[in-house]
């Protein structure tokens, strides 16, 4: 018993520099709003590593809007298509379809990838008989983009598993459009490009008019709120006097990449960065999302296994393969009912980890609530400091993403550690983006619609 306690103490000991204290939390959002301020201003955006692109949404939804809209939503190894019909304030038909983008695609030209999406677009409006009409469309594109217009937007690099050629730098709408060119079959106007922070807060304004900031917790993790235009400097074009605002797309997964996170970083961190295919880039977003939240675990259930603190020092070949722990199996370790380890077991059998004991799994879900906490934290961080830069009294914080979606502790980690770091007089809420960036996109068309003249 007592070689068993002490594997856990010394677990526990080694686990301490994945816990933020309060202490670095404040530290993390001064950083953070330093960041966030560097981006906005002219003098400073050009190496700021929180780039803080204009979206160039102005207005939000008001429940008014109404017709048929196409969205497309291209954010990570799949994409969706939807057809979106607003009819009254809250009342919605959507339909919708999952294609998926094949590796050899992701790394492949930008034409291939283009022409894959147009191609499975003409097919969904055949599938639901909307191939012959005009339909205005709404692009989530969910990696950075430099936007100079509502309708142009420039791809600033690849993220998440991606790397087609041709793109970096192109306004990725013209590349859209020629593939639909290129086939000639349907007519198809695109209204807007938006990331999918902004298709979330646009989703959840529509039902919530108090809804101030979009929030990613999944593949990736980004953020979007709304900016006084006054302060955004790198604001492009014609400012409409009676048009105050302007959302913001943070892209915070680079925050970091300068060193600010380095005093908060690990070795896991560091390990997870080193065989990445975008080494020394998006930091933050390499320390919450769900394409690292298994590795991370992963990585620290290795390193006990051959310190021997775990599994009796006996590993699996497949504990040993990079990439194997799927952050899933956080989510569902942590869905165990304390002291009882009916999915733990049954990812570690997965894992080829049969003889693992009860207090392996005690540890490897310690092991899980570490890392999920931290990115939770790390998130709040974030939230906290855009939520007091806004300064508004009541605050609605539209979410997506799957992390945050399936992970079951994530919301209730996040509202705790916000409401400690937000200012006393500020309420705030957390809201579940139902229909997703999906739907926003279409809502980005409608309003874009109704604004015309």
């Amino acid at each position: 018993m007592g070689i068993i306690k002490d594997n856990f103490s010394k677990i526990r000991e080694q686990c301490q520099e994945l816990i933020l204290t309060d202490k670095q939390m404040e530290e993390i959002m001064r950083r953070v709003l330093k960041e966030i301020n560097n981006g906005l201003h002219k003098e400073t955006q050009p190496t700021a590593d929180v780039k803080c692109f204009i979206t160039y949404v102005q207005d939000l939804p008001n429940g008014k809007e109404k017709g048929k809209f196409l969205a497309l939503d291209l954010g990570g190894t799949n994409f969706r298509v939807l057809l979106i019909h607003l009819k009254d304030e809250n009342d919605f038909e959507m339909l919708s379809k999952i294609y998926a983008i094949p590796q050899s695609i992701m790394l492949g030209s930008g034409t291939q990838l283009f022409d894959h999406i147009a191609e499975c677009l003409a097919n969904f409006m055949k599938e639901h008989a909307v191939y012959d009409e005009k339909l205005p469309l709404g692009f989530t594109f969910s990696f950075p983009l430099t936007q100079l217009g509502l309708t142009k937007g420039m791809l600033a690099r690849w993220t998440k598993g991606f790397n087609c050629s041709g793109v970096v730098g192109e306004d990725v709408v013209q590349l859209l459009k020629d593939a639909i060119a290129r086939r000639g079959d349907v007519q198809i106007e695109i209204c807007a490009i938006l990331n999918d922070t902004t298709g979330t807060l646009m989703s959840c304004a529509w039902k919530n008019h108090n809804c101030r900031i979009g929030l990613i917790v999944g593949t990736g993790s980004n953020a979007c709120y709304v900016e006084k235009v006054e302060n955004c400097e790198m604001f492009d074009g014609y400012k409409d006097p009676n048009k105050q605002h302007v959302l913001i797309n943070t892209e915070w997964g680079a925050f970091g990449d300068n060193g600010a996170l380095d005093f908060v970083r690990t070795e896991y961190d560091r390990e997870i960065d080193h065989f990445s295919i975008n080494k020394g880039r998006q930091i933050q977003e390499k320390m919450i999302s769900g394409m690292y939240m298994g590795e991370l675990a992963r990585l620290a259930i290795v390193k006990f296994t051959k310190a021997g603190l775990l599994f009796g020092g006996v590993g699996s070949d497949i504990l040993f393969k990079r990439g194997q722990f799927f952050t899933k199996y956080v989510s569902e370790i942590e869905s165990d009912k304390p002291g009882t380890y009916s999915y733990c077991r049954d990812v570690l059998d997965e894992l080829g980890l049969e003889h693992a004991t009860d207090e392996d799994c005690a540890n490897v879900r310690y092991i899980c609530e570490c890392v999920s906490s931290r990115a939770a934290h790390l998130v709040s961080a974030g939230i906290a400091a855009l939520i007091n830069k806004m300064d508004e009294k009541s605050v609605t914080v539209g979410v997506d993403g799957s992390v945050y979606r399936f992970h079951p502790k994530f919301h209730d980690l996040m509202v705790q550690k916000i409401k400690q770091f937000v200012k006393p007089d500020i309420s705030f809420d957390l809201m579940l983006s139902e229909g997703g960036s999906g739907r926003g996109a279409a809502l980005v068309a409608a309003v874009a619609g109704r604004e015309a003249p």
